[in-house]
């Protein structure tokens, strides 16, 4: 799962891969149509974009599993970089069977015929959560099964809490409330708290206030939207007034760095900040916490990868199988329980949330959470955002936000 965005801005460009040509559905199996050839017997080759060893044999170990059963023989690689490797295949005419697919990348593949439009017939399509469907949604279509997903949350040091005089009471669930507190835990020593300076962390203020960089449907700007303004405003006043302090500020590579090095009291991080604290922060007493309400209710960021399938996969029923058990309950908690992913299905929330009751936070922020824009080209708008949000304390939000909203209207909706 994804520490930041670096991953997901990462995989921005996508090479076009040629024409080539969706196959459509029929019945309980696809039907390739005039023309193409499906192969039963055909192997499949999966491709992932691995965090570390644990997901590659976690993985490896399902697929295998899968195999022995369905008689389909499957290998898995982990890419060293998912993106060219995936180009290269598509534009070779052989590309892997399945593979991880971001959100930002979505809309470049389905575009371009790469990606094969496989969700509706998924047995298990009406368990994931319906954000992540939507994330996985291109003109109309839902094209992949979301792997698993990320929310934002707010980390708390409870040592620090508690000696600032703070109980389980005063956990903030409104922007004073947040803008209280991080003042009263900031010292000499630490800011109240830190985030890395980036659409990623930011863009959740604009949630909050119901705004955010594009509308609900993903089909129009909105990045200057008086709510957009009115929650980036918010971000401004916490960094000037001392209360909030961006990790680079603080010499911090990302906000899990500055919390976990003590540099900051809190922070606001996904669920793959645990596995960082345990392995690199090991004697860091935290609790987490939704994020606080804005001015329009509650509202976080989250961000998920999902299961592409070949449009040229010459063995396409084998492959929606095979993605229909990685994405069954009792695979994801599996895979929750290797390398710390929260499940995409919401089969599984309750067992998940039994195993991790500190992290229920994570999860319940599904029903308010909204995704990243997908369309193709945002990615490099949103670079363009962050670098815009490092001077943000001594920037205007507004003209920030015009200048984005300006890059957002030659891309979105297009």
């Amino acid at each position: 799962m994804q520490r930041s965005t670096k991953r997901w801005l990462a995989l921005g460009a996508v090479i076009a891969a040629g024409s080539l040509a969706l196959t459509g559905c029929s019945g309980s199996s696809f039907d390739s149509g005039a023309g193409s050839s499906q192969n039963a017997s055909a192997p499949l080759t999966v491709l992932i974009g691995s965090s570390g060893d644990a997901e590659t044999k976690a993985v490896t170990d399902a697929v295998a599993s899968w195999s022995s059963s369905s008689g389909t023989q499957a290998t898995v690689t982990a890419a060293s970089d998912l993106n060219q490797q995936l180009s290269q295949g598509f534009a070779s005419g052989k590309p892997a069977d399945v593979f991880y697919v971001s959100t930002d990348a979505l809309a470049g593949y389905a575009a371009n015929g790469s990606l094969l439009a496989y969700g509706d017939k998924l047995a298990n399509k009406d368990d994931f959560y319906p954000t992540l469907v939507k994330s996985f949604t291109y003109d109309g279509q839902f094209y992949c099964a979301p792997k698993d997903f990320s929310t934002l949350g707010l980390v708390i040091n409870k040592d620090l809490w508690a000696q600032a005089g703070l109980t389980d009471a005063d956990v903030p669930t409104t922007w004073d409330q947040l803008s209280a507190v991080a003042q009263k835990l900031t010292t000499a020593d630490h800011a109240g708290l830190s985030f890395s300076p980036e659409y990623a962390r930011v863009g959740a203020f604009m949630a909050e206030a119901g705004g955010g960089l594009v509308d609900a449907d993903g089909t129009a700007a909105t990045a200057n939207s008086d709510a957009s303004v009115a929650g980036l405003s918010y971000v401004k006043s916490l960094l000037t007034s001392g209360a909030a302090k961006y990790s680079s500020t603080l010499g911090a590579g990302w906000g899990g760095e500055a919390f976990g090095k003590g540099l900051a009291a809190m922070t606001i991080e996904g669920n793959w900040i645990t596995g960082a604290m345990k392995a690199d922060y090991p004697n860091v007493n935290y609790m987490v916490a939704e994020l606080p309400a804005g001015t329009a209710g509650q509202g976080t960021l989250q961000f998920s990868n999902c299961w592409g399938i070949a449009a040229d996969s010459p063995n396409q029923d084998a492959a929606l199988k095979l993605v229909e058990q990685l994405t069954s309950t009792e695979q994801q908690l599996t895979f929750a329980e290797a390398f710390g992913v929260m499940p995409s299905v919401q089969s599984a929330a309750a067992e998940w949330k039994s195993a991790n009751p500190a992290l229920a936070p994570f999860l319940d922020s599904a029903t308010f959470a909204t995704g990243v824009p997908t369309a193709q080209g945002s990615a490099d708008v949103i670079k363009d955002l962050n670098s815009q949000l490092e001077s943000l304390e001594t920037s205007d939000p507004k003209a920030i936000l015009d200048s984005t909203q300006k890059n957002l209207e030659a891309v979105v909706g297009k």
